[in-house]
Order: C-alpha cells, then structure tokens, then sequence
C-alpha cells in the first residue's frame, strides 16, 4: 500500500478468513498448475462432453502429461518466450492444452473469439502477428479467408471428432454438417496437425518468468474507444486475480468442486472465473463447445451435478422462466458466479427461491484480468452494486473531465481501480496507455459511485459502447460496415435495453434520396461481414439525425425518440 493511496473503508465488511492483501510471494499460472497436478494427480480435471454422455476426460496428471506434449511441440516448431500464439477456439481441449503450454513456454496468449470472421478477425491478427494459430477444422475455412502476406502463422489444426472417444467421431462430423459446419479443412492451407504437437516426445525447457513484466496473455478489447487494442496481462496479473477469487470464495471445497463452464475461455472472464479457478484449486471442469441454451444446462446438470456454475445474466434470466426448471433439481449447485454484465435483481431473486443457491455478482474489465469487485454472499449482498474491491484492491471516483480531481463519496463519476491484476498497457498503444493508467491508476470508463461502507454502484457507461449478452459491440465498428451499402447516406448504432440480453444493437439510417433498401437487407450485410452478436436488432429509417451545433450524432436523443416519432419503413 502507497503512502497516498486511499482508506479502505470496505474491509470491515470482509468475509472471515478473507485477507486484506494477497500473502507475499506467488507462483505464475503454470507453476499454480504443477502444484495441483502433484496435490490431485488422480483426481479428473477436465471432462470435455460434446453432449452430455459423449465425452472425455483427463485427470490432472493425465492433463498435465498432454500439456508438456503440446509445450515440447510448440517449442520443437520454435516457439520461444515472447512469441505470440493466437488461440482461435471454443471451449475444447485444444484450448486448454494450448493455453497452459504457452503459459509454461513463457509464450503470449492471443484470445480471438470464434465468432469472429472477415474484419473482426483480420483486426486483432494484424495487431498481434502471432508467430502461430491453433484453431479447429470448421473454423479454418474462416481463418483461410484472412491470411496473406500481412497474416501468415503457422497453423495448428485439431479435428474435434478427435475429442470424442472413438466409437463416437462419426457422429461429430454429422453433427457439425448439420450446423452447416465444415469439418473438413479448407483446401490450400498449409497447416500442421495438432495431433501432432500432443504425440511430440521430449523435455520442456524450463523458462524463467517475471511476474510484473512478462505479459501471458494480449486480450483484445476495443475499451471505450471502439478501435481493438490488445490488453496486456502479465503472469503476475493471471496469477493474482486467480488468487483474489479463490480467497474471497471462503467456501470453495479444493480438491471437491466440480465447475460447469458454459462461459468461453476466449472471454476474459471465462478464462479466469472458469478454466483457471477450476484447474488452479482442484475442481473438475466440465465444458462444451456449444453456444450455451438453458435446455443443453438441465442435461448437464443432471449428468454431472455441478457444484459451482459461472454464468451471465442472460443464462440466468433464461434459467428462471424456462419450463424445465421446475422439473429439474438445481440445489446441488451451490454456488453461480455471474459477470461480464449487471445482473438484474430480480433475477438474482427468482434464481435463490428455484435452486436454495447463492447468486454472486461481480464487476471487471479486460484490463483487470478482469475481477476487481466480487459482491457479498448470502444476505449480506448489497442489491445493485457490483460489491466490494477484492483482496489488495483500491477503488476510487473520478471527475471525469480531470481525472487528478477526486470526488466524494456517493457523487457519480469513473470509476477508477488500482490493484495487480490491472494490466501492464494496451500492446503497441503507448498513447493510449498513459491516458488509461495513470499513476498506477485504471479509469475504467465506467460512471458510478462508491458509498461509505465501500459498495461500488455502476450507474453508466462512459462513452456509448453496447454490452450485448456479456459481449462488447462498438458502434462504430457497425456504422462503417452499415456505410458500405450504396443506399446508406448516415448511420448511427446505439444499444436499446433487452430484457434477456441486457441490450441489443439498434441502428438509425438515413437513406439516400432515391434509394431504397429494407432493414432486413441492412442486419443481413452486418451479420456477413461481423459477429452475429453485432448485427442490429432493428433498424430505424430516419429522415436525419439529430446533432450538436459542431455536428457531433447526439445519439442520447436518439436512444430517447419514441417510435410515434419514427416514420413507418416504407414511407
């Protein structure tokens, strides 16, 4: 603690047993791995079911044997510390093979989701130039498109039927057909089979890491600006926001829990809350590769009786109203972990009276690895706060027009957090990082409050950034894919309140005198060229938009137009 750092008025309301700080020392990732491995090495780690009953497992020394395979593979192709190694998966072995023996190699994570394609991944590939890409047969097709003399890593591709036990693999590639999924790989790419990094033979190198200064992992975010920048996250970061979760979960059973993951490990909070707290203190994790539904979580549940499930609030608003949860026993679950987005209190609410479990909200960034704030547990929960800054944490709130100038206590303004898991900088944004990180300080872009007792309210976002389902949507990002079709004069993209996904996107477009398009035309050219999860949910024709004397789109009066004021789509 700095001599000028502020009081922590919230520790008086810590949990027993839950530290101030984080205990001295501590050990990055990999090595948090070993220690598990050598405490549990019988004990099943990883249980990868590509649906309830078809499925693999590994223990924890069966887990870390492939990891050193896959780490000796990737040292063997030349992989050493400071490459890059972009991660372009779902939940799958691959992944959490790939992630633990980069980790070890002292070489950098590169987290690209799956869902993106064209822009959305050309974007963080350029930036990054990894010196290799693991991704999977049905997503190289994607992943072909974009590479080229700006983007050319050496490719690791696993075949998912290669995760089913044997008697099983026909059924994959079925499966995947069905979905209109390619299992097959994309004629011309050059590729190197993962297969073959998990039979490589061989030592790991030991590599020394450095806590403060090594960077694990470049999570891309596009933060408040809408221009993707890769967070850099140190070992030290990983390793302290692991710990921070572990010590406030002061009735997390080690070596006992079983985790259900339904959250992808290519966010930063499923990475965290999911895959590390589970591998890190002994549970057995239990994932999927699918796009999560509340029908495919009764099935697991009942196969494999969870203990512990971090979801968001969306999955939990499906849970409570969906007819099977009436008929399907929940109370083994002891404790839900939601994030990424505000979870109604309501929701929270009918989910305790359905299951007997215990709704934990937190808050975080991609900058902060991400968790900053865990609320209490139980009744002493403070409703409509994100809660308390974990172990070692400080919070503070800032005018947002100076960020020098403190304010007192229940006055909104950004939140401002302090802490190891905050990010060492954005990679190759220099500029960018000395506006952000200011004395050790983050300005989250977030407005808000901090109350007496040290419970932190979210009022706001700081600029117009679109939380759909957990899932950050840029507007401009949109409007420049919206300005591509020929009959659009001006676009503007908002985020409108969903009762299911906290928000969707909205665009309000002008058109071109004498042009004409609809705006099924409009969500269908969004949906070709960026994630689903982007694309307008509706979209407004508007005679013009409404703007500043400088000509800036206020885009509050627009969130605030009612539709009487929005013409009928084919006037």
């Amino acid at each position: 603690m700095a001599a000028n750092d502020p009081p922590r008025p919230w520790l008086r309301l810590y949990p027993p047993g839950v530290p101030a700080d984080l205990p001295a020392g501590g050990l990055p990732v990999p090595e948090m791995f070993r220690q598990a491995v050598e405490r549990w090495p019988a004990r099943d780690a990883l249980v990868f079911a590509l649906r309830p009953g078809l499925e693999r497992r590994w223990t924890y020394q069966e887990l870390w044997d492939d990891i050193s395979h896959v780490a000796a593979g990737l040292h063997a192709a030349g992989f050493r510390k400071g490459d890059r190694l972009a991660l372009y998966l779902p939940n799958c072995p691959e992944y959490v093979l790939s992630y633990y023996a980069a980790l070890r190699l002292g070489v950098v994570v590169v987290q690209i989701a799956p869902l993106y394609i064209h822009q959305d991944l050309k974007t963080p590939l350029e930036d990054s130039q990894p010196k290799g890409i693991v991704t999977l047969d049905f997503l190289s097709h994607g992943l072909k498109e974009v590479l080229g003399p700006r983007v050319s890593p050496q490719v690791f591709l696993g075949r998912l039927r290669e995760d089913a036990p044997w008697w099983a693999r026909p059924f994959v590639n079925r499966e995947l057909r069905r979905q209109k999924r390619d299992p097959s790989p994309a004629r011309g790419l050059s590729y190197v089979p993962f297969a073959r990094l998990r039979r490589t033979e061989g030592a790991v190198p030991e590599t020394s890491l450095d806590l403060s200064e090594d960077v694990a992992v470049l999570q891309y975010t596009g933060g408040t600006t809408g221009t993707p920048k890769g967070a850099m996250l140190t070992h030290g970061n990983l390793a302290a926001n692991a710990r921070q979760i572990r010590l406030w979960l002061t009735d997390y059973r080690e070596g006992e829990e079983v985790l259900l993951s339904m959250i992808p490990f290519f966010h930063v909070y499923g990475m965290t809350a999911a895959l590390n707290a589970a591998l890190l203190f002994g549970a057995t994790l239990v994932t999927q590769p699918s796009a999560p539904t509340a029908e495919l979580l009764f099935q697991y549940v009942r196969r494999y009786r969870p203990t512990i499930f971090p979801g968001v609030p969306t999955f939990y608003a499906d849970l409570v109203h969906h007819p099977q949860a009436q008929h399907t026993d929940l109370k083994g679950i002891r404790l839900c972990v939601s994030g990424s987005a505000p979870l109604p209190v309501e929701v929270a609410r009918q989910f305790h009276a359905l299951t007997g479990g215990v709704v934990v909200e937190g808050y975080g960034l991609s900058e902060t690895s991400p968790v900053t704030h865990v609320n209490l547990l139980g009744e002493r929960a403070r409703p409509g706060s994100v809660g308390l800054p974990v172990s070692s944490t400080w919070v503070k709130v800032v005018d947002p027009a100076d960020p020098a100038k403190e304010l007192p206590c229940g006055v909104d303004g950004e939140i401002a957090v302090k802490g190891p898991q905050v990010m060492k900088g954005y990679y190759r944004r220099p500029e960018e990082t000395r506006a952000s990180l200011i004395g050790g300080w983050f300005l989250t872009g977030d407005l808000g409050h901090v109350d007496e007792e040290g419970f932190t309210y979210i009022v706001d976002r700081k600029k117009d950034l679109v939380l759909v389902g957990g899932f950050n949507v840029y507007p401009r990002e949109v409007e420049e894919v919206l300005y591509t079709h020929p009959a659009v004069a001006e676009a503007a993209v908002v985020g409108v309140p969903d009762p299911r996904l906290g928000q969707v996107v909205k665009a309000f477009v002008v058109r071109r005198p004498g042009s004409q398009v609809t705006s099924e035309e409009l969500i269908e050219l969004v949906r070709g060229q960026l994630a689903h999860f982007k694309a307008p949910r509706e979209v407004a024709f508007v005679p013009s938009l409404p703007r500043t004397l400088v000509g800036k789109v206020l885009k509050r009066s627009l969130r605030a137009l009612p539709p009487s004021a929005i013409p009928p789509e084919g006037s």
